[in-house]
């Protein structure tokens, strides 16, 4: 069986892409790397380094037209500021909306994506690093479990029950996710989660305050910083 990872070189989808070579051996795995115009473009430098590292076939893909009418402060035409503070915070001042880095529709359209280059690969899984923390208060619904349930019907339909996805981590915190990367020796120390995209790390964004809560609970220091 062969295996297409989401991977965006991020804490999450690189343990992912662990867990898969893991299970399926580095051979069965492709890591897709999808570029959406984000400003923290050093996480697409960080996704080949790991492939690099795991020695696993490496796709990129260019989405960054589709975003092109977003205001999203995640991407890098958008002229809004990427917010400090937790999601918690963030979701007080959102009205039940997600918050301001999510993008429209982003995983909805990395896993169609996905799913055609997985088909003509002859992949028969798709694997991506949605996780409950990311879904908590609606911050960013398509990393629901609900979400997840519906793309993965209908990837099987559409495929001709060809293929199915698997979010391994839909039901995880953070923290169990990192807990898992230390159990299958995931180079942390190469990934890279902030969304400024900066020399270094803001350390004050959303995902920053998130990645350094996973690995505080897990009783060790951020290898990456």
């Amino acid at each position: 069986m062969k295996a297409l990872v989401l991977f965006s070189g991020g804490v999450d989808s690189t343990t992912c892409l662990g867990l898969a070579i893991d299970k399926y051996g580095k051979e069965n795995v492709i890591a897709l790397s999808i570029s959406y115009g984000q400003k923290h473009s050093k996480e697409v430098e960080a996704s080949r380094k790991i492939a690099a590292h795991y020695q696993v076939e490496y796709i990129y893909l260019d989405l960054a037209t589709i975003f092109e009418y977003s205001e999203c402060c995640l991407l890098d035409h958008s002229k809004q500021e990427i917010p400090k503070g937790d999601y918690a915070k963030q979701l007080k001042t959102a009205n039940g909306n997600p918050v301001s880095t999510y993008v429209p529709f982003r995983n909805g359209l990395f896993l169609s994506s996905a799913a055609s280059i997985a088909l003509s690969k002859g992949c028969s899984i798709i694997y991506y690093g949605a996780h409950s923390d990311d879904a908590a208060g609606n911050a960013y619904p398509d990393c629901s479990s609900s979400f997840h349930n519906a793309m993965n019907e209908a990837i099987y339909e559409g495929s001709g029950k060809q293929l199915r996805i698997e979010a391994p981590f839909v039901s995880w915190t953070k923290a169990d996710v990192v807990k898992k990367g230390i159990e299958l020796k995931v180079p942390y120390e190469l990934t890279w989660s902030c969304y400024v995209g900066g020399e270094k790390s803001c350390g004050t964004c959303g995902t920053c305050i998130d990645r350094a809560k996973a690995f505080e609970k897990n009783g060790i220091s951020d290898p990456a910083i």
